[in-house]
């Protein structure tokens, strides 16, 4: 193996741990052209164009990557998730099916049905997990409802990654957590933020029932827990996470909704009749 090629990879490699994309990049690009028939540096290429989320170039890199080595299952996977960005199903199909993912015969986008998944919402910044509906090995859909500060929304379809980074319990069984590379489609859902007084829980029960019986998303965000960073990123451990406030009469409820009269017809109706229950707060916080 030509040293150089060598020393450039090796040097490209350690300044994308540093997150100095555009340097990785130009001594990637010199390590490939010093060595154009090594696979390492062209899918080492592509994972800094996928941290870039520069797609057309990780797809290139990657597929360059996989035909060099054939067994580099690392690359058929970026490629696959490189592929999935830009709506390329043919060349996803390819990818994963290379990789060993079983698909049924056809064309187009994929639906896999993989059920629900908690995915990171980003991962760099305020790292917010929520639960999604994963529907192919590299997209999954919003079914919790994000705090507004993500910039998120229930229904947005995610781009993720596929490297498990943190797990979670889901019905007894331990679920890998994959963090969001991006959204590909905003759905068409605003966020709602309600902050209502209600001491009976049999009152709280009744808006949660309502809400389902019309359909309409809601989530009692007064119980959601904050986990440190080790037990985020890894599994949570009882002792390192603080537990959910007790429920008292102040509650806090994110709702989904595209449509402002609909969340108001829901809180009034609710409301309605129900002594000492009180609608203190009511605002769209992410349109």
């Amino acid at each position: 193996m030509n040293p150089f090629a060598v020393k450039s990879n090796e040097a490209g490699r350690k300044l994308m741990d540093q997150g100095a994309y555009p340097e990785a990049e130009q001594e990637l690009l010199r390590a490939t052209r010093k060595a154009p028939k090594w696979s390492v540096p062209w899918y080492n290429l592509g994972l800094v164009y996928k941290r870039m989320h520069n797609w057309p170039r990780s797809l290139a890199c990657n597929k360059r990557a996989a035909q060099l080595d054939p067994a580099d299952e690392a690359a058929w996977w970026n490629l696959g998730i490189a592929a999935t960005a830009l709506g390329d199903w043919e060349e996803a199909r390819r990818a994963w099916s290379a990789y060993g993912v079983k698909l049924e015969p056809g064309s187009g986008p994929i639906d896999m049905k993989l059920g629900l998944t908690p995915i990171r919402l980003n991962p760099e910044a305020s790292a917010e997990v929520v639960w999604c509906d994963r529907i192919d090995p590299a997209r999954a859909i919003i079914r919790s409802i994000p705090f507004p500060s993500s910039g998120h929304r229930f229904a947005d379809l995610l781009l993720h990654d596929g490297a498990p980074n943190g797990y979670r319990l889901f019905q007894g069984k331990e679920v890998p957590v994959f963090d969001e590379l991006e959204i590909l489609e905003p759905s068409g859902f605003s966020t709602f933020e309600a902050v209502v007084e209600a001491s009976n829980p049999a009152d709280r029960d009744a808006l949660i029932a309502l809400a389902a019986e019309r359909k309409i998303p809601i989530e009692n965000w007064s119980t959601v827990r904050v986990l440190c960073r080790l037990c985020s990123q890894g599994r949570p451990h009882q002792k390192h996470q603080p537990q959910p406030p007790d429920e008292g009469p102040l509650v806090r409820y994110g709702i989904a909704s595209q449509s402002e009269s609909e969340v108001d017809s829901l809180l009034e109706t609710w409301q309605r009749g129900r002594i000492g229950c009180l609608i203190l707060e009511f605002d769209c916080v992410l349109e």
